[in-house]
């Protein structure tokens, strides 16, 4: 595409397998925590919509839920936002880990990305792990058997090449008016980041069999008269041994939660925040579709 002088604005799907760092690139990219971060795959859940206002363009990157083959309600959920989300924007942009070896995953999205005619912009991640003189082969291996519209080698933790990368987005984008507020980073509203950061530190603090059951739910938002923030949210798990586990002994690890996700919080919003958390049981809701709707997976 012809470039010219005219601002620019459009939509960027950031799609890839599950924990290939999509959510670190936006939160580099945007420079503010958005989009949860955790070791755990399949983290996030819901479209986030990010948004990056630059002198001559803004670009608003939608993070998808990680493309995998779904095992119940709520994955086949987060595949159809992830998969519908290609059909509505200008750019594709397409992150993998170059650390890991190409495999079934990659190609189960490459099937995917055949048929749509938007441009796909390959993000090969993660190359401070890996050392230059394998880094050809590395771009060869996941650069073939697509035509993509640019590759480019980035680390999204140590911001290397994002500049590169948000110029071959522009590339692809058409004149077009500024969305929003230069100041405004996101389109969620409090309540779903609050969840989404307390859902964070219970992932990043819990063990291997509790992550995918959780759900947090923000109960009451209130500014109390010295302007603090009262939040009261309830972790929801699917089993009592589950809830045992969040709690922790004596309520260690329920608190230990608290404490991380209030810091989070309190960057966020820029106020002091009292967080109250408790801990309730919804049994096998991934499978109920009325309790996914009422946790806002519509």
């Amino acid at each position: 595409m012809k470039k010219t002088n005219e601002y620019k604005s459009g939509f960027v799907a950031v799609i890839g397998r599950p924990n290939v760092g999509k959510s670190t690139l936006v939160n580099s990219l945007i420079g503010r925590k958005i989009a949860i971060m955790s070791d755990k795959p399949q983290t996030t859940r819901n479209k986030i919509v990010c948004v990056l206002s630059l002198p001559d363009a803004q670009i608003l990157f939608i993070d998808t839920p990680g493309i995998h083959k779904p095992k119940h309600k709520l994955g086949e959920y987060m595949v159809r936002t992830a998969e519908n989300t290609l059909k509505e924007v200008d750019v594709v942009l397409f992150v993998v880990d170059g650390t890991a070896e190409k495999g079934a995953g990659e190609q189960y999205i490459l099937d995917r990305l055949a048929a749509v005619r938007t441009p796909v912009v390959l993000a090969v991640n993660k190359i401070d792990q890996i050392p230059k003189n394998k880094m050809p082969s590395v771009l060869a291996t996941y650069g073939s058997g697509y035509e993509f519209a640019a590759v480019v080698p980035i680390s999204a933790l140590e911001h290397t090449n994002l500049e590169i990368l948000t110029q071959e987005l522009k590339n692809y984008m058409e004149p077009g008016p500024q969305y929003y507020p230069e100041d405004m980073i996101t389109d969620q509203p409090e309540r779903l980041l609050i969840a989404e950061l307390i859902r964070e530190k219970t992932l990043q603090l819990t063990r291997e069999e509790i992550p995918h059951a959780i759900a947090v739910d923000i109960e009451e938002i209130t500014t109390r008269q010295n302007e603090d923030l009262y939040v009261r949210a309830v972790i929801y798990v699917e089993r009592e041994s589950q809830k045992g586990i969040v709690i922790g002994a004596g309520g260690s690890l329920l608190k230990e939660i608290g404490r991380l996700a209030r810091i989070d919080i309190q960057n966020l919003l820029g106020s002091k925040v009292f967080l109250d958390l408790w801990v309730k049981v919804k049994k096998d809701w991934r499978n109920r579709e009325g309790i996914l709707r009422s946790f806002g997976y519509d």
